[in-house]
């Protein structure tokens, strides 16, 4: 019997959603390593602009004056993080004094015009197919009948309680665990709609080049070095979004959900299928 006709089999993501998926996976990793080599070319953070050495940050992460390492907010916060940011050992065992350890950068050895090469070019990559997808997902309707919530979903009652089966691991079962559920959505909608863009957005306003065409950026996000620190909350925004993902796919039954995302067929729990 064919997967359409066997009960309990639904078939949850379309090939359009399953290639940029993978595509993105590995294209935004690409992008975050090769950013935080970009980053330690100078690990300081700040709001206007214009930012250099001798300017107060208001993020920085790197070496103590006692042998340490610790990430720096404003002023007031110091969090020590020696032997992981700010101070560690390369592979060959030599101290570093970088903010991001080699095992997360792209190149893992010290290269800012590597990293720059590395950057760019999976940009174009991020920008090119996340374009397709976008403008298939239009045409398929993809965003407006699986992605983009309903009036009905979005009511406090509705998003309470799905914030409640959540925070007690009540996953969706049966047909409803084939489709997205308002915290999802709502989850999609801002990476796709907000983050993705704004990341886009900050990158292309720190390119001198392009503000020469398009000078209205930096007066959008309040100068090159704005457009830097949301650039890169934008990015662990990002990253605590696949973390978060990652996670849930793992409560919710890894060979399923990946199932899912490469055939695209996703089997609802047996015992629902009794009773559904």
């Amino acid at each position: 019997m064919a997967r359409s006709q066997s009960p309990g089999w639904l078939y949850r993501h379309k090939w359009p959603t399953r290639i940029w998926h993978w595509l993105n996976a590995l294209t935004v990793f690409i992008l975050l390593m090769s950013g935080l080599m970009i980053f330690n070319a100078h690990p300081r953070l700040y709001w206007g602009k214009a930012g250099a050495n001798y300017d107060r940050p208001w993020l920085q992460i790197g070496p103590t004056p006692s042998g340490g390492g610790h990430v720096v907010i404003g002023n007031t916060i110091f969090i020590p993080t020696t032997g992981v940011l700010g101070r560690w050992k390369d592979q060959d065992g030599v101290v570093r004094t970088r903010a991001f350890p080699y095992w997360a950068t792209i190149p893992s050895r010290y290269s800012l015009a590597g990293a720059r090469r590395w950057h760019f070019l999976f940009a174009w990559v991020f920008v090119l197919a996340g374009t397709s997808y976008f403008i298939t997902s239009l045409i398929n309707r993809h965003f407006r009948k699986d992605v983009l919530p309903s009036r009905e979903e979005l009511k406090p009652r509705h998003l309470w309680q799905d914030i409640k089966d959540h925070a007690r691991l009540r996953l969706p079962t049966g047909d409803a665990a084939g489709r997205y559920n308002p915290l999802q959505k709502l989850a999609y909608v801002s990476v796709i709609f907000a983050l993705i863009p704004l990341m886009i957005l900050t990158g292309l306003t720190m390119s001198p080049g392009f503000n020469t065409t398009f000078p209205q950026l930096l007066d959008l996000f309040g100068g090159r070095q704005s457009a830097r620190s949301i650039h890169f909350l934008c990015a662990f925004g990002l990253l605590a979004f696949i973390v978060v993902h990652v996670v849930m796919v793992i409560l919710a039954g890894p060979i399923n959900e990946m199932r899912s995302m490469i055939t695209g067929w996703f089997r609802a729990p047996p015992e629902t299928q009794r009773h559904g």
